[in-house]
């Protein structure tokens, strides 16, 4: 819990909402007036009010007055503006976290004048309390803050923390963009269920839970995905005939590509700032 902590959030987009959600509906952060969301937009300003009675303004260097952590929550097409502004202008004691993705913590550091960052990149199941994050930390970051952060992450999902930050490159292509990916294969395999003659609503039941399923064994026999395929492969069986298409298709590769891609796209992104 982190009590009687000023929280301010810079930026109240989709990605902001969902943890001042989890921190409030999990209870680390007990009153909603703690937290103070700095947003542009007026209706999202009212939103939040409405929605989490947490304060909002439309002035970043307001926002972070008092505040003992300080969330960037911006998209990285931004984050240079918003620095700029915030430069000088944020507590020596105060810690910063980021979700921003691809901006490296000497970035942020330089950027904001700052020295306590952590660096962090969750993905998009955090709205529902599974979201995955790594994160990684500067120097100055205290023990204590680093609690804070676990206690954050935690409420979010799983957290991973590292000492070597271009995991988190690595992270945000695997993990963060790597939901879109398991989305649109979600999406296929609902397809081509509607294609055989299912209804929609019987096609993504049976696929989340076969994938739900099968995720599960995974954790629970920790055995390696390899093994468990062979297992329900059977010589010149119906399983046998999807895989020789799916390979066929360079479904291996296609996945590969799309990963590497991300992680480029990831590394592109923090070398414009």
């Amino acid at each position: 819990m982190l009590t009687d902590l000023q929280i301010a959030f810079i930026g109240g987009g989709t990605m902001g909402e969902m943890i001042i959600s989890r921190l409030l509906s999990t209870k680390i952060v007990e009153k909603p007036d703690l937290i103070i969301v700095s947003e542009p937009l007026s209706t999202r300003c009212l939103h939040l009010e409405r929605e989490y009675g947490v304060r909002t303004t439309t002035s970043n260097t307001e926002a972070v007055q008092g505040a003992s952590i300080v969330i960037l929550a911006v998209k990285p097409q931004v984050l240079a503006e918003v620095m700029a502004m915030l430069k000088g202008k944020i507590s020596p004691d105060t810690l910063v976290i980021s979700i921003v993705g691809g901006v490296s913590i000497p970035s942020l550091c330089q950027g904001l004048n700052h020295s306590a960052v952590v660096r962090t990149m969750p993905n998009i199941a955090v709205q529902v309390g599974h979201g995955t994050t790594v994160w990684s930390s500067s120097p100055s970051v205290t023990q204590i803050q680093r609690s804070h952060t676990q206690a954050i992450l935690q409420a979010l999902g799983k957290e991973f923390v590292t000492q070597n930050e271009h995991y988190l490159d690595m992270a945000t292509a695997l993990s963060s963009a790597g939901t879109g990916f398991v989305f649109l294969y979600i999406e296929a395999m609902i397809d081509a269920g509607v294609q055989m003659g299912l209804t929609r609503t019987q096609a993504q039941e049976l696929t989340l839970h076969t994938i739900a399923g099968s995720v599960e064994l995974m954790f629970q026999t920790d055995e390696h995905p390899a093994v468990l395929r062979n297992k329900v492969t059977s010589p010149g069986g119906v399983t046998a005939a999807g895989l020789y298409e799916l390979e066929k298709g360079g479904m291996r590769t296609v996945i590969s590509n799309a990963v590497l891609t991300a992680l480029s796209r990831t590394e592109q992104l923090g070398n414009t700032l």
